[in-house]
């Protein structure tokens, strides 16, 4: 029987990098999936519907507002019954992200952090009070190996590319959420954990990769398909006893 089979799962993202990838691996171990995002017509759904072949179920967030969240959870159950999982893939950002910490605008500093952390606050809260209902659940975060580790600059070097100071705050705070909210949850029998993955390819400078690559004990840089299966395994009851937890997939990169 398939990993996942019979479970009803949102992710949160699903048509971004990671998300397509998890979406398809979701699929693959049986569970039923309902896409959230904010476009429908993206062209990272349109991608991934043509990849897993099926009729997809898609709905519209912003998870930036608290209704708009609250709506889904229902709108969700509506289309495929209780729901049993979600996780959180998404990485919302203003326009200016991706300065340098000099460069970095206090207005700007404060919009994304209030992006990120604050819809993964309330992904995080309305997840609580929709599984609380059910006395079962489960919820993935996703942070990073910078939540973790300070940013190795001199991969960055010779390029535009610099690890943002807004992205070091928010996954690290991402990590201190998974670990209060299960602690908070005790007894509830809702699962909390969080992610944490290495680099993703996704067309970086070659300089970049070869050094990045250095760090690796045996890949380096990594593909969306590496991290997903962890996610599935997150997600399955064979993980129903791992709570509150960090998992790294990076190849060492942190080491």
């Amino acid at each position: 029987m398939p990993i996942l089979a019979g479970q009803k799962i949102i992710v949160m993202g699903g048509s971004g990098l990671i998300g397509r990838r998890l979406v398809a691996a979701c699929l693959r171990s049986g569970a039923a999936v309902v896409v959230a995002g904010r476009d429908r017509n993206s062209d990272g759904f349109q991608r991934l519907k043509c990849e897993v072949d099926v009729d997809l179920p898609f709905e519209d967030v912003d998870i930036c507002n608290a209704e708009s969240v609250k709506n889904l959870f229902s709108a969700a159950e509506r289309r495929l019954g209780p729901i049993d999982a979600v996780v959180n893939c998404t990485f919302p950002r203003n326009s200016n992200f991706g300065a340098k910490f000099e460069d970095v605008r206090f207005v700007d500093f404060c919009e994304n952090v209030n992006m990120h952390l604050g819809s993964a606050f309330l992904i995080c809260q309305e997840a609580m009070r929709y599984f609380s209902r059910r006395n079962y659940g489960c919820i993935v975060n996703f942070s990073s190996i910078y939540g973790l580790i300070a940013p190795r600059f001199e991969v960055y070097d010779g390029t535009s590319m610099t690890k943002e100071i807004e992205y070091i705050v928010c996954k690290s705070a991402i990590i201190s959420i998974t670990e209060y909210l299960a602690k908070y949850l005790k007894g509830k029998n809702i699962r909390v954990n969080c992610v944490s993955p290495g680099g993703i390819a996704d067309g970086q400078p070659k300089a970049f990769i070869e050094r990045y690559n250095k760090h690796g004990l045996n890949k380096g840089m990594l593909d969306s398909d590496d991290v997903a299966g962890t996610v599935v395994f997150l997600l399955s009851d064979q993980a129903k006893f791992i709570n509150g937890q960090n998992i790294v997939v990076d190849d060492g990169y942190s080491l």
